[in-house]
């Protein structure tokens, strides 16, 4: 009995275990359930679905790739407010960020009479040290203000090509501002004159990179014209100036319509300068136009305030003195009004004179009458100063009973001369004509300005001077293309060939090398690489050595003929880059040689690359080696 009993109580402890057992288990599941439904709902709230929430027993382990550091920590922070924070385990992982952007690169430089200042931020990759040390040899390291900054970044794409560019470019401008940008060079400049403004322009223009977009903004003051002048006149070629000036830029439309409405056809061309004797300038130049149109026919010159208008020879008498009239009468009151109705003179007299002619080749001939013998040697004397002692020929003689004004008439159109590339200069008893071409899109008005200054009121003079392109020496520059093309003409039919085993230039080729340096003296500043090559004879390292010393020595020879080099180098490759086969010696001569290449931005030195090759053979006979195994010969 008491047995049974023991078992009973025994068995009823273990059912109350079994049950507690049970609803502990219970309990701890319907805890997990709770808690990881309580966090994940609270966590979709916030719109981190991203997150993964596991529950095991009173722990919450948080899962998943948070996409930054920040939302990590709020995902912590949120299952935190739902279950005790220390029960939260960690196990998110941060997406990795992108790299960081690098900066936008810029600099700009400016430059004035007081110095040179840099400031912008650049790649730690560009030669901070080698920009500030080129412009302290300009302006002295004094006056050089360094505001730059680096960063360590790659540089970008044209940004090493932009900033050599600028740093050129400002060694050349006195006066500018230079931005840089990535492939980009913005300048903005002030020339003394339009004329240097062009030169400034046109160098620019050609030495910049292909992979540098250049903006330019280069502003010329106005020219100052003293005395002011305007001549305009109508014969049988036609309605045209001679020369033109304008003290505004309405001035100049005015007077321009003006001398349309005359018969002037196509673009005139009227220089807007500083001088003009009265605001009224535009009003007596639009009268005096019309004037000459009303003649049908003359000329009419302005020099300051003084007129002169010139009939044609045999103009009806009433009409040119109701124009005459008219015209005094209308002038704003600071104009003095000169008129002149010339006489038609006898075909049968001829009246002397004197001529003077300039070629092209400039050789110039002066003929002709002149007062006496010291006259003669006077304008010989004065031909020889302006072209060259040994390009003047004289055969004018001595002639009684010419005009008192005769020899300052002769030197005045000597000097209109001058400013021609070619033509002829007649003095007359009545008038003076200049004829001829001109590079100077001023001439004509620099010329008309000379004599209405020198010759006084009431002169008559004419000028036909034609403007050609061709002769501009600024236009007139080949471009880098057309320099290389040059030489490549000049060496189809010559070598430049160097003594055997040497880097010395042969005697034969000196003229070769003298018809590239006066190729190379009109391009200017062109980035030129003179390149010499060897043939596979001997050791490499001497056939690279040869090479070198080859090249330096087509270099010096331009520099001993007066060609600028500052934008050449010399290199040599050895037996690199060979273009013909070296097992033969007609392909090692043509692989011993000295090339004329252009350079441009990631431009590779392999013969296939240029755009045209400009190839003189050293001119070496042999081509065997020594016993020690020498350079090639």
């Amino acid at each position: 009995m008491r047995l049974s009993s023991l078992l009973i109580i025994a068995m009823t402890f273990f059912a109350a275990a079994v049950v507690s057992l049970v609803a502990a288990n219970f309990s701890v599941k319907l805890i997990e359930e709770s808690s990881e439904i309580g966090v994940r709902d609270a966590l979709d709230d916030e719109g981190m679905t991203w997150a993964e929430v596991q529950a095991d027993g009173l722990q919450v382990t948080l899962a998943g790739i948070a996409p930054t550091e920040a939302v990590r920590f709020k995902a912590l922070t949120t299952a935190g407010s739902i279950v005790d924070a220390a029960r939260v385990i960690d196990q998110m992982e941060v997406e990795a960020q992108a790299a960081i952007a690098p900066p936008r690169f810029s600099a700009e430089v400016l430059r004035n009479d007081s110095g040179i200042s840099i400031i912008g931020l650049i790649p730690t990759t560009s030669d901070r040290e080698s920009a500030i040390e080129r412009f302290s040899d300009i302006v002295g390291k004094d006056n050089v203000a360094d505001f730059l900054e680096q960063g360590d970044y790659p540089a970008p794409e044209g940004w090493e090509d932009a900033l050599a560019f600028a740093l050129t470019a400002m060694t050349q401008l006195p006066r500018a501002k230079a931005s840089i940008e990535a492939g980009r060079v913005s300048i903005t400049a002030i020339a003394d004159s339009a004329e240097a403004k062009a030169a400034m322009e046109n160098k620019l223009n050609r030495s910049v990179p292909p992979s540098v977009e250049l903006m330019l903004d280069i502003a010329a003051p106005r020219p100052v014209l003293t005395p002011f002048t305007l001549r305009f006149q109508i014969d049988e070629e036609g309605a045209r100036f001679d020369a033109c000036s304008a003290d505004t830029d309405a001035a100049r439309t005015r007077i321009l319509a003006a001398a349309t409405q005359a018969g002037v056809i196509g673009t005139a061309r009227c220089t807007v300068g500083l001088g003009v004797p009265t605001p009224r300038w535009a009003d007596a130049v639009e009268q005096a136009i019309n004037a000459v149109k009303q003649l049908e026919g003359g000329s009419v010159t302005f020099a300051d305030a003084d007129i002169t208008l010139v009939a044609l020879a045999g103009s009806d008498q009433a009409n040119f003195d109701r124009v005459v009239g008219e015209l005094e009468n209308s002038l704003p009151d600071v104009f003095a009004l000169h008129s002149k109705l010339p006489k038609v003179l006898d075909p049968n007299e001829g009246p002397p004179e004197f001529t003077a002619t300039l070629s092209p080749e400039g050789q110039v001939q002066l003929r002709g009458r002149v007062v006496d013998v010291s006259m003669r040697d006077l304008a010989e004397s004065y031909a020889k100063a302006r072209f060259g002692s040994e390009k003047v020929y004289t055969a004018a003689r001595v002639a009684d009973n010419l005009p008192a004004d005769w020899a300052p008439r002769v030197l005045t159109g000597l000097e209109a001369l001058a400013g021609l590339s070619n033509g002829s200069v007649t003095v007359t008893p009545t008038g003076l004509s200049v004829t001829g071409n001109t590079g100077n899109p001023d001439a004509s008005s620099e010329i008309a300005a000379m004599l209405a200054g020198k010759l006084g009121e009431g002169s008559e003079y004419d000028i036909d001077v034609t403007y050609q392109e061709k002769l501009d020496p600024v236009l007139g520059l080949p471009s880098p293309d057309q320099c290389e093309a040059e030489i490549g003409e000049v060496l189809k039919t010559g070598k430049i060939n160097f003594e055997p085993g040497s880097a010395t230039i042969d005697a034969s080729a000196l003229g070769i090398m003298d018809e590239i340096a006066e190729i190379l003296k009109r391009c200017g500043d062109i980035p030129l690489e003179i390149q010499g090559y060897t043939d596979s004879q001997g050791r490499e390292e001497m056939n690279l050595a040869l090479s070198e010393s080859r090249a330096q020595s087509v270099l010096n020879e331009l520099r001993a003929r007066q060609v600028l080099t500052g934008t050449f180098t010399a290199k040599g490759f050895g037996e690199d880059n060979a273009i013909a086969d070296n097992s033969t010696e007609a392909g090692r001569e043509a692989n011993r040689r000295i090339e004329f290449r252009l350079i441009r931005p990631n431009t590779v030195t392999t013969p296939e690359q240029t755009t045209l090759e400009s190839i003189a053979q050293s001119g070496d006979t042999d081509g065997e080696t020594t016993e020690q195994g020498s350079a090639d010969e």
